[in-house]
C-alpha cells in the first residue's frame, strides 16, 4: 500500500514546569493573562506532525512518502528519517528559510502550552502533488496532517479530484482555520482524525452538529486520551480500543502522532480498524514513555510481548508477520 504523509516538519523545544499551570490562573482575570513560567528542563528534538507520523510508520518497517516543506538546515534531519525508512525524495527544501520550530511547556499534570513558528512550512502551499504521483504512482492513501493551511486545503482538493482516499487530520491547525476551511478540508475524507476537544471545536467553528460532521466522512477516529479511542463507521458498530499500559508518563508530546502512525500502518498491512487502533495505541504508549517524539525504540519481541499483554495472543498473532522494527540509533 502506497501511503503519503503530508504535514509539518520541525524542531521541538520541550520544556518542563514543575508545578501546575492552573495554580497561576486567576479566576475573573483570564482576559488579561500575563505569565512567565520558570522551567526546569529544555530538550531539543526532531519533530513536526508529518515527520512524526512518517517516522512511526518507518519504525514499524514501512516506507511512507513524506510530503512537506523544510528549511535549509534539513540535511541531518533528512539523513535521520531516511535511515528510519521514510521516503524523503519529494520534500521541498527552502533556499531562504529554516525548518519550523515548535516550543511547548508541560506541567506536572501533563497539561501543555505551546507555540509554533512555521518558517519553511509556509512554502508547503507551493507543493504540487501531481508531479510527485507521476514519479511514485498514485497514492493508496494520503494523510493530510497539520501543515500550512493553504497546503492542507490544496492537498484535500487534489485528492478529491484524483480519486485518492485521504485522511483529514486538522488537529493543531484547528484553532487557526476558519469554519469554512475546516468544512472544505474534511468533506469526502475516508478518515477523519480528531480528539474529543477538537471535535467540539470543529462543531463550534463549522456550525455542523456531531452527526453532520460524521456524515461528511467514511470513518471517524476520535482519540479519548487515557480512555483510548473510538472508531465510527457508517452502518457498523462503534469500535472502542483501550490504551496499552505505560511504564511511565514522561511526556505527552507526539502521542497522537504516534497513534496515527500505528493506525495507518495497520491499514497498510490490510488489517481492520480494531487491530489498527491497537497498533496505534501501543505505539502511542512507547511515545509517552519517552522524551521526544521520535526517540522511542523497541524490538519486535518487546513490541509483540507488550501487545499480547494489552490485547491478547490472538491479536498479537495477527500482526506478528508485519512488524519489522527499524532500530537504528
Amino acid at each position: 500500500m502506497r501511503v503519503a504523509i503530508a504535514g509539518s516538519v520541525g524542531r521541538d523545544h520541550l520544556m518542563t514546569f514543575p508545578g501546575k499551570f492552573t495554580d497561576s490562573l486567576v479566576e475573573g482575570s483570564l482576559d488579561k493573562v500575563s505569565l512567565s513560567f520558570l522551567v526546569d528542563g529544555l530538550d531539543i528534538h526532531r519533530g513536526g506532525i508529518g515527520a512524526n507520523i512518517a517516522f512511526g510508520m518507518g519504525a514499524l518497517g514501512l516506507n511512507p512518502i513524506l510530503v512537506a516543506a523544510v528549511g535549509k538546515d534539513w540535511a541531518d534531519y533528512d539523513a535521520w528519517l531516511t535511515r528510519h525508512g521514510v521516503n524523503t525524495s519529494h520534500v521541498k527544501i527552502s533556499t531562504d528559510l529554516y525548518t519550523a520550530t515548535f516550543m511547548v511547556t508541560t506541567d506536572q499534570d501533563l497539561n501543555q502550552i505551546a507555540s509554533f513558528f512555521p518558517g519553511a512550512m509556509s512554502e508547503a502551499r507551493e507543493i504540487e502533488l501531481a508531479p510527485i504521483i507521476a514519479q511514485t504512482g498514485k497514492f493508496d492513501l494520503m494523510v493530510i496532517s497539520p501543515d500550512d493551511p493553504d497546503a492542507m486545503l490544496r492537498h484535500s482538493q487534489t485528492c478529491r479530484q484524483l480519486g485518492i482516499p485521504f485522511g483529514a487530520d486538522p488537529s493543531q491547525q484547528m484553532a487557526r482555520m476558519s469554519g469554512d476551511d475546516i468544512r472544505l478540508l474534511i468533506q469526502g475524507a475516508k478518515y477523519l482524525f480528531l480528539n474529543e476537544y477538537e471535535l467540539a471545536l470543529a462543531m463550534q467553528k463549522t456550525g455542523w452538529s456531531d452527526a453532520e460532521i460524521f456524515e461528511q466522512v467514511e470513518v471517524r477516529v476520535v482519540t479519548l486520551g487515557s480512555q483510548g479511542v473510538k472508531i465510527e463507521e457508517h452502518g457498523k458498530p462503534t469500535i472502542t480500543v483501550g490504551v496499552a499500559q505505560e511504564k511511565a508518563k514522561v511526556d505527552p508530546t507526539g502521542v497522537g502522532d504516534a497513534f496515527r502512525s500505528g493506525f495507518v500502518a495497520g491499514l497498510s498491512w490490510g488489517l481492520g480498524h480494531e487491530r489498527s487502533a491497537q497498533i496505534g495505541s501501543m505505539l502511542a504508549t512507547y511515545c509517552i514513555e519517552t522524551k521526544g517524539t521520535q526517540e522511542y525504540r523497541f524490538s519486535k519481541a518487546d513490541f509483540l510481548a507488550r501487545f499480547t499483554q494489552a490485547y491478547g495472543a490472538g491479536a498479537s498473532a495477527e500482526i506478528e508477520q508485519h512488524v519489522q522494527p527499524t532500530l537504528i540509533g
